[in-house]
């Protein structure tokens, strides 16, 4: 009989850890599908279907191997819905002698699988997931005693420290720059083909009659001929290869774009497969790198750089920052926004082309890619005021690879500035100029790219200077916004106060719009 039972959430499906090396017949792995996990927010019906199909084929992998595993399923009598009631019936009924599990990512589940373990009667134990190039302090220690967080310095280091992209002196970048940012900010024009989305043979509807079962409110649709994530590492390595064949070569370049007809571009949709950890962002880098290197006519180093630091900087900053500011993070408000997000968040039903777009897809896929997050749907929320307790909600809600260490860092910082500059520099806020400078959303619009004020007139624009002129307390002092303001002076005090008018009649009619 095994005499250790250890707990694997199911963001910690991590087929490569030294855990699972050998099978050994006194330990007993257990997973479980919680009723509490399903409705702490009101999340994607997609988003729990792909994590239960994960643990699930995880699991009977395990079990190929020799491992021995309990499983719980949504649905099973015997299950509680919570993991401490759980663990403790498990624990009991088969006389485990000895508790262990893995370091969550999720602070809430940090906090409650410590206490749950500290009170129990048996020795425990916790251990590094061993997935993510850096650990949980190492960006605290490196800005120790500063107040924002240098991504690009974050950056550096790590390519540094794992030899990623660097010449042979260790020291200096291959081509002896760090950062091709500025050639990765192109509209997609449609002569470069798309790569079609590979579609799964999944076998959703036993998780989805569980879901309907057990009466958990979800968001979205699901349709099983259109599934398209990747829940098996099988699934996952064959989509990183296929991945770095077609879209690699034009990621770079189009990775800002949207499109009305193509709401996947040239990204690789592998983001829920790194943060279940079925793959590690050190295999992935290093398959596209490895492509580059046989190919590099084909695949620009602005390509290949574009998607490492998407990975290597810019994950592991995210994760970074989560474990250096929370729990206080998830309170953090800085320009003190009240309002309530906005009905059709839900439903996509707005004028507005590049909201009902991008909410659209994301109701559909459970997926929108990161400058529809961050310069569609949360530059709205930001300029409209929208409390950063609902923007977050939302968020972690809504989307596939939403789990909180990666979600809030990019939603309360980088899109909302509600941590007053901890991520970003800058509020991350545009006018409509932006969106048509990345789009084709503005072409078939209700509203007028171009007006500030007046019938039809969009509202990014107005929303736009309004917001500036509401916070000038807080933002003029920032350099960086040096334009913004000068560009706001240059308004007459009549354009301004028409401006601000029609600003204020759109947050007073926000579900209308």
């Amino acid at each position: 009989m095994p005499k250790t039972l250890r707990l694997l959430l199911g963001d910690q499906l991590n087929a490569q850890h030294t855990w699972f090396r050998q099978v050994n017949p006194e330990v007993c792995y257990v997973l479980m599908e919680t009723k509490t996990e399903c409705t702490y927010v009101k999340h994607h019906i997609q988003k729990i279907i792909a994590f239960f199909l994960a643990m699930r084929a995880f699991a009977e992998a395990l079990q190929q191997q020799g491992h021995q595993v309990i499983y719980l399923r949504l649905d099973d009598p015997n299950n509680l819905h919570n993991f401490e009631q759980n663990l403790d019936h498990i624990i009991a009924t088969h006389s485990f002698e000895r508790f262990e599990y893995l370091f969550p990512d999720e602070y809430r589940l940090d906090v409650s699988l410590r206490q749950y373990a500290q009170q129990l009667s048996l020795p425990y134990g916790a251990y590094d997931t061993e997935h993510f190039l850096t650990t949980r302090g190492q960006l605290a220690q490196m800005f120790r005693g500063k107040k924002t967080y240098l991504q690009e310095r974050f950056y550096r280091q790590i390519r540094t420290e794992h030899q990623i992209l660097m010449d042979t002196d260790g020291k200096t970048p291959l081509t002896g720059q760090w950062n091709y940012d500025v050639d990765n900010r192109n509209r997609y024009d449609g002569k470069v083909p798309i790569p079609p989305t590979p579609r799964l043979r999944e076998s959703i509807a036993p998780i989805q009659e569980a879901i309907q079962q057990m009466e958990i409110p979800t968001l979205g649709s699901v349709d099983a001929s259109q599934w398209i994530w990747y829940t098996t590492r099988q699934d996952a390595l064959a989509a990183l290869q296929y991945f770095v064949a077609h879209c690699l070569p034009y990621f770079g370049t189009y990775q800002d774009a949207m499109h009305a007809d193509e709401p996947f571009l040239f990204h690789s949709r592998l983001s829920f497969a790194l943060n279940v950890k079925l793959i590690s962002p050190l295999e992935v880098v290093k398959a596209a790198i490895e492509a580059w290197q046989a190919n590099p006519e084909r695949i620009g180093f602005a390509q290949i750089e574009g998607f490492v630091r998407q990975i290597i900087g810019w994950r592991e900053y995210m994760r970074g920052v989560y474990w250096a500011q929370m729990p206080d993070y998830e309170q953090l408000n800085f320009f003190g926004h009240q309002r309530e997000l906005p009905q059709w968040y839900w439903n996509g039903q707005t004028q507005m082309r590049c909201l009902q777009q991008a909410i659209d897809q994301s109701l559909k896929w459970s997926y929108a890619h990161h400058i529809h997050r961050l310069m569609i749907t949360g530059n709205f929320a930001l300029l409209a005021g929208i409390h950063p307790d609902q923007v977050d909600a939302w968020y972690l809600g809504i989307y596939i690879d939403a789990i909180q260490w990666v979600e809030i860092t990019n939603t309360r910082g980088m899109s909302q500035f509600a941590d007053g500059g901890i991520v970003g520099s800058k509020p991350y806020a545009s006018t409509a100029n932006y969106i048509h400078k990345m789009s084709n959303y503005c072409k078939h619009c209700a509203y007028e790219k171009d007006k500030r004020v007046g019938e039809k007139a969009c509202p990014f624009n107005s929303l736009y200077w309004a917001f500036y002129e509401q916070h000038r307390d807080k933002l003029a002092r920032n350099s960086r916004n040096a334009l913004v303001y000068k560009n706001l002076d240059k308004l007459s005090e009549t354009e301004k106060a028409a401006v601000l008018a029609q600003a204020e009649h759109y947050l007073a009619n926000l579900d209308r719009l």
